[in-house]
């Protein structure tokens, strides 16, 4: 619970900062980036958590992977949260950082699972109906698993729509186990 605090309230305080210098869409593309290096990268979350290495070093680590490809505003800040010893946390700010400015942005986060690989019109189709469902727009992940058979699942906006077709095998298989023939003998 301490460490949600501590990132809502570091993201905020980037969020107002951004909006404030009006980079915020700069600022997000950033934070995507750091959340993106942070958890693909367990040494570096290693390098952050120990406290023996200097301050100077964690800046220059930072450095040395973003250079100039993050912003200003971005490259102040994460010196700052350095500074603060709050480096640890810095995949959980970015991460805080994002979900507020989805929310800023009236986005809704939507994962898509499906059995096949879709082309571009068909999650073009996909968006644009969670987007009149939801009345916001919609950033969409997607995966392939080909365990579910066929059909598709889509978790958006803390809902879940499972039209897989294993779903529908294992509800024909329930149904199936329960004997309601009565036999007239």
């Amino acid at each position: 619970m301490e460490d949600y605090r501590i990132n809502i309230n570091y993201a905020k305080a980037l969020f107002l900062v951004a909006n404030d210098e009006k980079v915020l869409d700069e600022v997000n593309r950033d934070m995507r980036e750091v959340y993106r290096v942070c958890c693909e990268n367990h040494i570096l979350n290693t390098v952050f958590a120990n406290p023996f290495i200097r301050e100077g070093k964690k800046v220059a680590i930072l450095d040395d992977l973003f250079g100039n490809d993050v912003s200003k505003v971005s490259k102040l800040f994460l010196a700052f949260v350095v500074k603060k010893r709050r480096a640890v946390n810095l995949k959980g700010i970015a991460n805080s950082f994002i979900e507020l400015y989805r929310k800023h942005n009236n986005i809704v986060l939507s994962h898509l699972t499906t059995a096949t690989e879709l082309d571009g019109e068909a999650l073009d189709a996909v968006r644009t109906r969670l987007g009149n469902y939801t009345k916001k727009d919609i950033e969409l992940t997607t995966t392939v698993d080909p365990e579910i058979l066929g059909g598709f699942s889509v978790e958006f906006d803390g809902n879940m729509y499972d039209a897989t077709l294993s779903t529908q095998v294992a509800k024909l298989r329930k149904e199936f186990s329960k004997n309601v023939y009565e036999s007239k003998l």
